[in-house]
């Protein structure tokens, strides 16, 4: 009882002297990066209405002739060697349509060489994946099945076994394709010739296409995100510096840039981050092909979503970390290029664009209603935000789509669940289980790190409205809403684990 008296006592003590200088540094802080995060939206958005005014296209910028396949001197011996790695780990789903579409490749059989790097830990799908491999084999595919002893390194060290065999020194290029991954049948012949044309080219990175993305609400904002990425990011990188970050997949890599660079390296979670600086570094040059798409599948559940995205946060910050200061004594590169690996692309969009949108939406803002002798000018809570949403819109063409999919009642149950294979017999056992059972598949949907952050919202919101004078809690309400929407398990694909 005396304790709980004391508490406003407290407050009042520590409020002026510390709470409030802590929080208007917050605030500049956070200002600061949301006037930094727009300028360098503003700086794309000026780069990219160049390049399609100019018409810059990568073909435009670098010889790209096809490869002639009607020498009869030369015949096969006119294409290039070419490896294609596919890593892979426990991917009973998806195995055949990877495996078949990279042996499906329009290459001479006898210039390629398919590489299945095989982590799986359940030997079942183990032999799935071996039995799919000499299938292709009897069809005449130069089809390699290859695991390790330990999954040292995961992707990076599975990529650098494969890398150590005699075979590969008699390949000139490397495509690598992750397992959900789909190529099209001309995909080397698309990109091969850029690198064959240009020695100076270490990378050819193609575009994703996303085969699920209206399976849910949740996949339809992620392909929202991710188009920004590849039709603004990277082709804005591409034409300014020859500059991008490996996406780690759906790309072709010159083989001796991956070693003059090092090779892979597992010192953190972004391994092709990590080798696309280096090589980088070294002078390389990238190239981005926006018009060569690879079918691929988003993640639909909010589980996997959230494990990938912690990496895609964790990992670059990492990166920066040991690579600052390499980056800044390097010598074989330009001081324009250092600035836009270090500012633009590391600083800004890894992890100022991360920090500002948790920090001062979630944070921040709510924290001031609390204590009102700090305020924030309505350009940076309004106007700034504003601004960079409709610039990241522009190159959005889903957009639109995601707004239909949020407001469209008839389509609400795609919130909850999409019907897969499985996921139905799981569905009818639930209906049979006792209560115990009942209650765990409740438990499994609920998301406690979503629902405290949506209720701390929440509750600010109120006490906004009861004694606030800026009107945050219009946003505060909406945004405690979407948190709680996902604290319950209503966005993406719910599967019921069994």
């Amino acid at each position: 009882m005396d304790a709980a008296a004391g508490l406003p006592e407290a407050w009042s003590q520590v409020r002026a002297p510390v709470i409030v200088p802590l929080l208007r540094l917050a605030v500049a802080v956070c200002l600061t990066m949301s006037v930094l995060l727009f300028l360098e939206r503003m700086y794309m958005a000026v780069v990219i209405a160049g390049v399609r005014l100019l018409r810059l296209r990568p073909d435009r910028r670098y010889r790209c002739d096809p490869i002639p396949d009607d020498d009869p001197e030369l015949g096969s011996a006119a294409f290039p060697s070419v490896l294609v790695q596919i890593p892979m780990f426990n991917e009973r789903e998806v195995y055949q349509l990877s495996i078949g579409a990279v042996c499906g490749l329009a290459w001479p059989s006898d210039r390629l060489v398919v590489q299945v790097l095989d982590d799986s830990t359940d030997e079942v799908i183990k032999e799935m994946v071996r039995a799919e491999c000499e299938r292709w084999a009897r069809k005449g595919v130069r089809i390699t099945y290859q695991i390790r002893e330990d999954r040292r390194g995961y992707k990076a060290g599975a990529l650098r076994a494969g890398m150590k065999h005699a075979y590969v020194r008699d390949c000139e290029y490397v495509a690598i394709f992750d397992a959900d991954f789909q190529p099209d049948p001309d995909f080397l012949r698309r990109t091969i010739p850029y690198l064959a044309h240009s020695p100076e080219v270490a990378l050819v990175q193609a575009r994703w296409r996303f085969v699920n993305a209206d399976e849910c609400l949740m996949t339809r904002m992620q392909e929202m995100s991710l188009d920004y990425h590849f039709t603004v990011e990277q082709e804005v990188s591409s034409s300014v510096c020859a500059f991008f970050g490996f996406n780690g997949t759906a790309g072709v890599w010159r083989i001796s840039a991956i070693n003059e660079a090092g090779g892979w390296k597992d010192r953190t979670t972004v391994e092709d981050m990590d080798l696309a600086i280096r090589a980088s570094l070294k002078g390389w040059k990238f190239v981005y092909l926006g018009d060569v798409q690879v079918k691929s599948e988003l993640p639909s559940t909010f589980k996997a979503f959230r494990f990938q995205q912690h990496r895609w946060s964790c990992g670059p910050a990492n990166l920066f970390r040991k690579m600052l200061m390499e980056i800044v004594t390097n010598k074989k590169v330009t001081i324009w290029k250092k600035i836009h690996v270090i500012y633009n692309f590391f600083l800004i969009r890894k992890i100022v664009a991360h920090i500002i949108t948790f920090s001062f939406y979630c944070l921040v803002i709510p924290a001031t209603i609390f204590v009102p002798e700090v305020r924030i000018p309505k350009w940076g809570c309004v106007y700034i935000p504003s601004a960079i949403t409709l610039l990241n819109s522009v190159g959005t063409p889903r957009t639109k789509a995601t707004l239909i999919g949020l407001l469209e009642a008839g389509r609400a149950n795609e919130w909850v669940v999409t019907a897969k294979l499985g996921s139905a017999m799981k569905m009818k056992s639930a209906n049979k289980a006792g209560l115990k059972k009942q209650f765990m598949r409740i438990w499994e949907r609920l998301h406690i790190t979503e629902l405290g952050v949506g209720t701390f919202l929440f509750s600010c919101g109120w006490y906004d409205l009861a004694y606030g004078r800026d009107h945050f809690y219009i946003y505060l309400f909406f945004q405690s809403i979407a948190f709680f929407i996902i604290g319950f398990g209503y966005v993406g694909t719910i599967v019921p684990q069994s």
